[in-house]
């Protein structure tokens, strides 16, 4: 039998439990807490773990799509809107099909795999499809753009190794109405032509390698095209091209004061939305890639120069009686007077003699100067890039200076046509042409002065008096005080000129009085028709086509028609005195 423990024995352990307990109790409860903390971080690291395994699955699950997925995201363009903020090109997010050929091929037949996705795509090649699901590798488009149906009948086929990117593609919502501006992109949203290529040229394609260009970080790229007024031009083209029965027609007007071009049209034109349109020479921008004689919308420029050089004036007189010879030939007038005439009556009465005199009284030498110094030696430079180069003779005898003087022996593209011609009635600057917006500062950095300021207000007088008088009366529009100036030239066909096909053209400013906006319209090969009595010179078809674009598109342009102008004599005093007053 055992002892039982001493009464002092009893104190102890009676002391011991009661100091042991609440010890033991806090020892419990922080093993409890280290506990509940080591749970924690392990769900923790759990989450993390089958995060990472999902992100690996999903890797492999696209092998070499990452990349591509990378280039569709970098390859968003920045919009593009006019003047007004109405989009003219943007992007919208497509469905694209591609195949990883590498997972492909260890799971299913590629030749059934080949009839099934052809099946759905008919205009697929199977010789080629076969190719690239038999390649091996990683990634490989099989069709860029496909329906929702097409995306959704080729999911239901299951095939392993198949899938689908969202990417950017380039939309123009106007069509074909600004082709020849916006020029276009190919299947990876590069840009082509136009603005767009400009667009990719300022640092876009940089931005693209590196993966910054996004959608997000595009501001929109904003032109000095009024969309309205564009609408006007091509409808205008569409109609003179099927009356006069053309082989092509063109326009552009250009804000004269800032150098902004506000319209261009070259028909026939092409869908940017479907490049395959666009291939063929006649759908090419005759505004700037084609070089013209441009007849005698040039005398004008002669005319500038004769008054510019302080050897003429508005009052001087040049014999017009007889033909001219130069040489082995002769300059003879169309409409010929048979009379000395006034400087107003040469440009009014279009005088070939009469320009030609003009020329070759200042000589070769100063109107080769002169022609350079109004930009008709270089490309025009623009932000749809350079115009097509000019065909300047190399030497430049007095037979070449009397033609040129009146518009043919040299070629130029009719936008250099335009910057000259806008030049003279502006005041006096020459300023480079645009697609964008300028500001005051920017307008002053593209300008320089090339003539007096009274040429300019003289050449004013006379391109109002040639639509009260002259070839330009069919252009006139009531209200809008319009100017202008008529050019029929032949063209070379075979090294010689053809007496049948012509390029004619009408340059219009308006108001003339103070000019804001300079118009021209050209016609490539016209042909008379019965309302014309079978004439097919540019007082009937390019001035008249012109009269109806400014009827439509000047209200557009902010411009109130005023009903109580006088005539050029009283609007725009330069002193001339008319013959038998």
């Amino acid at each position: 039998m055992a002892a039982r423990p001493s009464f002092l024995m009893r104190v102890r352990l009676f002391l011991a439990w009661i100091l042991a307990g609440p010890q033991a109790e806090r020892l419990n409860k922080a093993r409890s807490r280290i506990g509940l903390v080591m749970a924690g971080f392990a769900g923790l690291y759990l989450i993390i773990a089958g995060t990472m395994m999902v992100y690996a699955g999903k890797r492999s699950g696209q092998d070499g799509t990452a990349g591509r997925g990378q280039e569709a995201v970098s390859a968003s363009r920045p919009d593009i809107v006019d003047r007004n903020g109405a989009v003219l090109a943007t992007d919208v997010r497509s469905i694209s099909l591609f195949a990883e050929p590498r997972k492909l091929a260890a799971s299913v037949d590629v030749d059934e795999a080949t009839e099934m996705l052809t099946a759905v795509l008919p205009d697929l090649d199977q010789r080629e499809v076969r190719e690239r699901l038999r390649s091996g590798r990683g990634f490989a488009w099989l069709k860029r753009e496909i329906t929702p149906l097409q995306r959704e009948q080729i999911h239901r086929l299951g095939i392993p190794g198949i899938g689908f990117l969202r990417e950017p593609r380039r939309s123009y919502p106007n069509g074909p109405t600004l082709s020849h501006v916006l020029g276009m992109v190919n299947v990876d949203n590069q840009g082509l032509g136009g603005i767009e290529r400009y667009i990719d040229n300022q640092g876009l394609t940089e931005l693209h390698r590196v993966g910054l260009a996004t959608a997000r970080n595009h501001e929109p790229v904003q032109l000095s095209i009024d969309l309205r007024v564009q609408h006007v031009l091509r409808d205008e083209m569409v109609r003179a091209r099927e009356r006069f029965r053309a082989k092509a027609a063109a326009a552009v007007i250009i804000e004269v004061n800032t150098g902004e071009i506000v319209g261009l049209v070259s028909y026939p034109d092409y869908d940017p939305n479907q490049p395959a349109t666009a291939h063929g020479f006649e759908r090419a921008n005759r505004i700037t890639t084609g070089v013209y004689e441009m007849g005698s919308v040039m005398k004008s420029l002669t005319t500038a120069m004769a008054l510019d050089s302080g050897r003429f004036g508005i009052n001087s007189s040049i014999d017009a009686r007889f033909p001219m010879s130069v040489g082995r030939h002769q300059v003879r007038d169309f409409h010929a007077q048979r009379r000395v005439l006034t400087l107003p009556e040469v440009f009014t009465y279009s005088s070939n003699i009469g320009t030609s005199r003009l020329a070759l009284t200042l000589g070769a030498e100063h109107q080769r100067a002169f022609l350079r110094k109004l930009g008709q030696f270089d490309r025009v430079v623009t932000e749809i890039g350079p115009s097509t180069a000019p065909l300047v003779p190399r030497r430049w005898p007095d037979i070449t200076a009397a033609t040129v003087s009146f518009g043919h022996g040299m070629s130029v593209s009719p936008l250099q046509a335009v910057m000259g011609t806008a030049a003279l009635i502006n005041g006096g600057r020459l300023i480079t042409p645009t697609f964008l917006r300028r500001t005051p500062e920017q307008v002053a950095a593209a300008s320089r002065q090339v003539i007096r300021p009274e040429t300019s207000t003289a050449m004013r007088f006379l391109m109002r008096l040639n639509s009260e008088r002259g070839s330009g009366r069919r252009a006139e529009v009531e209200g809008f005080y319009v100017g202008g100036k008529t050019g029929t030239s032949e063209k070379v066909i075979g090294g010689r000129y053809s007496k049948d096909k012509n390029i004619n053209s009408f340059m219009a400013i308006f108001p003339a009085d103070q000019p804001r906006y300079l118009l021209l319209v050209m016609l490539d090969e016209p042909r008379g028709i019965p309302e014309t009595h079978g004439l097919a010179t540019a007082g009937f078809n390019a001035a008249p086509t012109a009269g109806r674009v400014i009827a439509r598109s000047a209200p557009l342009l902010g411009l109130t028609p005023r009903m109580d102008l006088a005539p050029a004599m009283q609007t725009i005093p330069v002193g001339y005195r008319m013959p038998g007053r």
